[in-house]
């Protein structure tokens, strides 16, 4: 009888994934580090540019995605250039991934990317679609940052912030949306977190600029709200309401700024940090603003 080849694969997935965790782990200083320069080009109006083919491209563009939820982001001005997604984004060409001149009209595309920060996602480094628009960002003035799991890869060379996380062979040879890809996620959503909590848009671990765009996310909001300003829920309500569904001046309605106006002017003088405004605020109150709001209790069946 023939042994059963699936225990020794999984095993051998796991330890992939694993080894992929710690390759980020490495790389956790130059991702802090790429997170502070996008972060101050994105508060000077430039873009995030997401680049990539094929499930690096896919697995960079679901980060994208998730930023104007998530962080209130401009959609606008997160532009994501995916190699062969003319058509439907999940049916892509594979053979696009070596048109290299179709990377360079797309960045083109762009117009003047001199003040934008540019994220280069590929396994291999080399990938010809990647590598081309890399090269026609940064000669644009953009600021590249590359992601790949090679060592020495072409795309690490072209990149003002190389990003190496170096998982190894994969357990399913040549799958790159395995160990590599659990490595670029994790890379991803690092970056672009961090970049959120430099932007004032992570209150201890709240996300305070979220888009209350359903009803999970407007539920999520008034538990948030709750939290931070310790109020019952029908003044949370009360507060989103005359904040017009935004967090920040929504807890600092809650907190006690006298209507929406003055809470929009303290967000300005604190340039977006919920923290430095409650802070004023408290002060201004004659009370002490608390260090860390009470995490919103997780309601049976919800995700978080």
């Amino acid at each position: 009888m023939t042994a059963d080849p699936a225990p020794a694969l999984s095993t051998a997935l796991l330890a992939s994934y694993r080894r992929a965790i710690e390759c980020v782990a490495a790389a956790e200083g130059d991702i802090r580090a790429a997170a502070s320069r996008l972060a101050g080009r994105w508060e000077r109006g430039g873009r995030c540019i997401y680049l990539g083919a094929g499930a690096a491209g896919l697995i960079a563009a679901e980060d994208a995605a998730e930023l104007p939820g998530t962080f209130g982001l401009d959609r606008r001005r997160i532009p994501v250039i995916l190699a062969g997604a003319d058509g439907a984004r999940f049916d892509l060409d594979a053979a696009a991934e070596d048109d290299t001149q179709a990377a360079e009209r797309a960045v083109a595309a762009l117009g003047d990317v001199s003040s934008d920060t540019l994220i280069a996602v590929s396994a291999s480094g080399s990938t010809p679609f990647t590598l081309a628009g890399a090269k026609a960002a940064r000669r644009g003035g953009a600021l590249v940052i590359a992601i790949a799991n090679r060592r020495n890869a072409p795309l690490l060379t072209q990149a003002d912030i190389p990003l190496l996380l170096d998982t190894g062979d994969e357990a399913l040879q040549g799958s790159t949306r395995l160990a590599a890809g659990v490595a670029q996620k994790c890379a991803l959503g690092m970056l672009s977190t961090l970049v959120g909590l430099a932007l004032g848009h992570i209150h201890a671990g709240l996300m305070v600029n979220l888009r209350a765009d359903n009803d999970k996310l407007h539920r999520r909001a008034l538990a948030i709200v709750m939290a931070i300003s310790g109020v019952a829920e029908n003044k949370a309500e009360a507060a989103l309401a005359a904040a017009g569904g935004e967090v920040k001046q929504a807890a600092l309605l809650s907190s006690g700024a006298r209507d929406r106006g003055d809470a929009v002017d303290r967000l300005a003088r604190s340039r977006g940090r919920l923290v430095e405004a409650l802070d004023t605020l408290c002060r201004e109150l004659g009370r002490s603003a608390a260090d860390e709001p009470r995490r919103p209790p997780r309601k049976r069946g919800e995700k978080r």
